[in-house]
């Protein structure tokens, strides 16, 4: 008995991981989002983004941008050259929507499983190379994969979701951590009837186990439509052109909780970053109209854009972010003593 305890006190040591030490050369890739982005690691990262190593959880209600904005890490990720297992239980993801950001279906591991172990066992034997760069595994979504046991109609209630998730992320999270590996999987929110008048009125399916095990949660807000105006021989239309949605950065163990941003979703086009940079560059500097380089550059959202994108200004204008933004959340770096 003496000697089991102690093989297995062993083994428990052999298995523990140090967390990953980050600095300004470490792996990370962008969400699409400037500000969301700093958001997440600015503190640490001059650019910041997502590090690897970590497992991110995204989630919030149906039509919120989940999707868009895990498939526009993943496309990034791909383009710096990772490789990308992509496990889509819903079977969403055609090929022009892949395209649309970066990603080649074809040149990805995809696959679309139905329970939570064909999703988190082959993280464990998954071997990418080169090894000096991020890969990532993206789920989208969690809410969707089953049980062997709710397959064959012995768990009617799905009572042993939970407890799968917990095993599986029991035994990935240290090789997540040990190859770096960025895992990121969407997830749906339902109503917490248990909640009482303090407690958290939605939750994510799937118990707690996702929510401990994630580095990162990143938590989108019911969606507001983007409409655009136009007048035509007369006629004054409207069109919606996309959602706007609020990302809170619920949980960070990466850097500093708590700070949202929202983030503009435009149809067959994606994470529109431009509009949200000109749009935080006019409130944060008080401006009446849109500015760039302390020069007006368009009354309109519209014209703005038009004049950043033919004007080829896309990384002036995300750099000036990134600058005003850590001139703002300077304003609240403490000053307290040091603790002796």
């Amino acid at each position: 008995m003496r000697t089991k305890m102690a093989d297995q006190r062993k083994e428990a040591l052999e298995e523990e991981v140090i967390q990953p030490v980050y600095d300004e050369n470490s792996p990370r890739v962008s969400t699409g989002s400037t500000l969301l982005d700093l958001n997440i690691s600015g503190d640490t990262f001059y650019e910041g983004g997502l590090p690897g190593g970590i497992f991110v959880e995204i989630f919030g209600p149906s039509g919120a941008g989940k999707t868009v904005l895990l498939c526009q890490i993943a496309g990034n990720l791909f383009k710096q050259g990772g490789q990308i297992l992509f496990r889509d239980p819903e079977a969403r993801l055609n090929t022009q929507f892949a395209k649309m950001f970066g990603m080649i279906k074809e040149d990805i591991t995809y696959d679309t499983p139905d329970t939570i172990t064909e999703v988190f066992e082959p993280i464990r034997k998954w071997k990418p190379e080169p090894t000096d760069i991020m890969h990532g595994v993206f789920i989208d979504s969690m809410a969707a994969l089953s049980t062997d046991m709710e397959m064959d109609g012995t768990d009617k209630m799905g009572m042993r979701r939970a407890k799968e998730f917990s095993e599986s992320m029991r035994k990935v999270c240290r090789v997540i951590t040990q190859k770096k590996f960025l895992v990121v999987g969407s997830n749906q929110v339902r109503q917490n009837l248990d909640a009482g008048p303090y407690g958290e009125k939605d939750i994510s399916p799937g118990g707690r186990a996702l929510a401990f095990y994630a580095s990162v949660r990143l938590k989108c807000s019911s969606p507001k439509k983007i409409k655009l105006k136009k007048t035509f021989h007369g006629n004054d239309l409207e069109r919606v052109i996309g959602v706007q949605t609020e990302v809170l950065v619920a949980k960070n163990s990466v850097n500093r909780p708590y700070r949202s941003t929202p983030i503009s979703i435009v149809f067959d086009y994606g994470i529109d970053d431009v509009r949200d940079n000109l749009v935080y560059l006019k409130k944060m500097m008080g401006a009446s109209t849109y500015i760039l380089g302390g020069e007006k550059i368009g009354k309109s959202l519209d014209s703005a854009i038009t004049y950043v994108e033919e004007n080829n200004l896309e990384s002036a204008l995300k750099t000036e972010v990134i600058e005003l933004w850590r001139e703002v959340e300077s304003q609240f770096e403490s000053k307290r003593k040091e603790k002796i």
